[in-house]
């Protein structure tokens, strides 16, 4: 296995899209652990994983690998398996041999033999009949969705040191794609392989990584477990961008005035989760008024999502059970917990809970 480390690692790139740079990225990616790279679209996930591949070159800094810079090795030199959303498939051969590659170009030897032999077999085992009805039939007869399942197979075939995954299920539909993430996982947790994954997708993130990096716009904002990042976000973007929860949106963001205790706070912003919202209809000192603006039953969760007017400003609430509340109902509010950020910058400058309901 291995450690990977980005030391100030820069990259510039342009097109006709325009200039985008990574800029002086530091990251570690601990030995035998997934880290998963989140991010909205165009951030800079894709080319970071990239520049850790080497299948692009930065422009400055350096990339170790068990703390040996690599920059100057070719990927292929690198005991690395890839699967990328282009399935890069070799056309001419069939899936099985397709998934066997690794082996196929590499002299032959018992030991070689055996270790083909005992990856394909839990391989097969991990991806089921979905796989095994593809292995006698070539790329071109393949949809998207059955050239990424072979893409996988090939990939933890491999005799590989190092993971590098980009959004591999994709194309799979629901069903499948539920099935191979908790497949994935339990490969990479028995085999302990490093690997770097990219996607976009929360509840993805959440299932495989041990340790999420979220960037913005070619920086890595903040590094840590998803608990980690929702908790104790380093910054607006973080706390707005990861959602634990579907079917709510993840934080809403008021000026402080609307707590009671905002003299004491400045002239900050408050960022507060929807299920650390408490809503009462009767007058509380630790509450604010609002009214309410519309409810949304959430019955798979039995939860009511509640969306409420303070003043000129929005904010939701989650709450259990089936709560009935009439639009532009009075009611008041209070925060069990909540997070004061800088309002220039954006950081998050602590966390507050009340002491009431600690």
């Amino acid at each position: 296995m291995a450690r990977i480390d980005l030391i100030d690692v820069s990259k510039t790139l342009t097109d006709r899209r325009g200039t985008f740079s990574i800029r002086d990225v530091t990251l570690r990616v601990p030995d035998g652990q997934t880290m998963v790279i989140l991010g909205p679209s165009g951030c800079g996930k894709t080319t970071l994983l990239k520049l850790i591949a080497g299948l692009i070159v930065p422009d400055a800094g350096r990339v170790l690998y068990d703390g040996v810079n690599v920059c100057d090795l070719r990927p292929g030199d690198r005991r690395i398996g890839m699967v990328f959303q282009n399935y890069a498939l070799y056309p001419h051969l069939a899936s099985r041999t397709n998934v066997l590659s690794y082996f196929l170009f590499r002299k032959k030897t018992p030991a070689l033999d055996s270790l083909a032999r005992e990856k394909y077999r839990r391989t097969s085992e991990l991806m089921g009949v979905e796989l095994t009805a593809l292995l006698d039939r070539k790329p071109p007869t393949l949809s998207g969705g059955e050239k990424q399942r072979v893409a996988v197979a090939r990939c933890v075939t491999r005799d590989a040191s190092l993971f590098f995954v980009d959004e591999p299920f994709a194309n799979l539909d629901q069903a499948l794609r539920e099935r191979y993430r908790v497949n994935l996982k339990l490969l990479l947790r028995e085999y302990a392989i490093t690997t770097v994954y990219v996607t976009h997708d929360h509840h993805e993130a959440l299932i495989l990584g041990d340790v999420l990096a979220v960037m913005d716009r070619g920086d890595v904002a903040q590094v840590g477990t998803a608990e980690q990042l929702y908790h104790t976000p380093k910054n607006e973007f973080v706390a707005g961008f990861l959602n634990l929860h579907t079917g709510s949106p993840p934080i809403s963001f008021v000026d402080a005035a609307h707590l009671p205790e905002s003299w004491s706070l400045g002239d900050v912003r408050i960022g507060v989760r929807p299920e650390d919202v408490d809503v009462s209809t009767t007058e509380r000192a630790d509450g604010v008024p609002a009214s309410v603006a519309s409810t949304l039953r959430l019955p798979f969760k039995d939860e009511t999502l509640i969306t409420l007017r303070l003043d000129d400003e929005e904010i939701y609430a989650r709450t259990s059970g089936d709560h009935r509340f009439a639009a532009h109902q009075r009611v008041w509010v209070a925060f069990k917990r909540y997070h004061v950020f800088d309002k220039p910058s954006g950081a998050r400058l602590s966390s507050a809970a009340l002491a009431s309901r600690a």
